[in-house]
C-alpha cells in the first residue's frame, strides 16, 4: 500500500491507498514521530510520500528516509502536472498536490481548485495538465483573528450560520462581514476564470469547505481529500518512473 502524509498549518493527515481506493486514514493535530512509527508498525507500507508546509520535525524525516520508497514533496519533484509557476520553490507543495489531484478526477478539464483552509488558495490547471498559478487570501478563522487582534474592542467569535445581509448587533456584523464577504469573493473569483478561459470545473476542498459549499452560485464539486489523492498521483508517477 501507498502512504501520504499532509502536514498542515492547523492540522496533519495521513491516508493509505490501495491503487486508487482508501484504505485507511487519520488526521492528528500535530504528527510526531511516534505517530510515523505506528503506521508503519500497523500496516505494510509499500512507498510513502510527505507534504509539508511547515518545518518537518528532524526525526520524522529521518525516519521515512530510511524507507524505501519514500518521497519528500519538492519543487524539483517530478509529476504528471505541468508545473509553470514562475517561482517553483516558493509554491507549497499542498498547492501542487491539490491541482494533481483535480486532474486525476477531471482529466481534460479546465479546473479552479479552492482550497478554504488556514488560507483560502485559488489554483488554476488547464485541460493540458499544466498548472499555471493562482491567488492566496487570508482564511475564515484569519479573517476572525485579524478583526480582534487589530482592533480595541472588536470580539474574537466562531464562525456560525448568516443569512441576512445586514449584520443586527456585533456578532453578527462581523459574521456578515467575513462569511458573505468570502462567498462574494469565491464567486467573484469564479466568474472571471470562466469569463478567461470559458468552461471550467470548480472544486472546493479544505477543512472549512463545508461552510460554503451549500452556498456558493455555482456548482462545484467538492472533494475533501484531494491534496491526498494528488499526493498519491506523485508518488504513483515516482514510483513507476523510478
Amino acid at each position: 500500500m501507498y502512504l501520504t502524509i499532509d502536514i498542515g498549518n492547523t492540522s496533519s493527515k495521513a491516508m493509505l491507498f490501495d491503487k486508487d481506493n482508501i484504505k485507511w486514514t487519520r488526521s492528528y493535530k500535530k504528527i510526531s514521530l511516534k505517530d510515523v512509527r505506528s503506521i508503519f508498525l500497523m500496516h505494510e507500507v509499500d512507498a510513502c510520500i510527505l507534504s509539508s508546509v511547515v518545518m518537518t520535525p528532524k526525526g520524522i524525516l529521518t525516519f521515512l528516509r530510511s524507507k524505501e520508497g519514500f518521497i519528500l514533496l519538492e519543487a524539483k519533484t517530478k509529476g504528471p502536472v505541468k508545473n509553470r509557476y514562475k517561482t517553483p520553490e516558493t509554491l507549497g507543495s499542498d498547492r501542487l498536490a491539490s491541482v494533481t489531484g483535480a486532474a486525476k478526477l477531471f482529466p481534460k478539464k479546465n479546473i479552479l481548485v479552492i482550497d478554504a483552509g488556514t488560507c483560502i488558495k485559488y489554483d488554476f490547471i488547464k485541460s493540458t495538465k499544466e498548472y499555471i498559478g493562482g491567488s492566496i487570501s487570508p482564511g475564515l478563522r484569519m479573517r476572525f483573528k485579524a478583526l480582534h487582534n487589530f482592533t480595541g474592542r472588536l470580539p474574537l467569535i466562531e464562525p456560525g450560520k448568516t443569512k441576512q445581509l445586514i449584520g443586527i448587533n456585533t456578532r453578527d456584523s462581523i459574521l456578515t462581514g467575513v462569511q458573505l464577504g468570502i462567498l462574494n469573493e469565491m464567486n467573484g473569483f469564479i466568474q472571471q476564470y470562466k469569463k478567461q478561459f470559458g468552461t471550467v470545473k470548480v472544486i472546493l476542498s479544505g477543512g472549512d469547505a463545508s461552510i460554503f459549499a451549500k452556498h456558493i452560485k455555482n456548482s462545484i464539486f467538492a472533494a475533501p481529500n484531494l491534496i491526498h489523492i494528488g499526493l498519491h498521483e506523485i508518488l504513483i508517477y515516482n514510483v513507476e518512473h523510478s
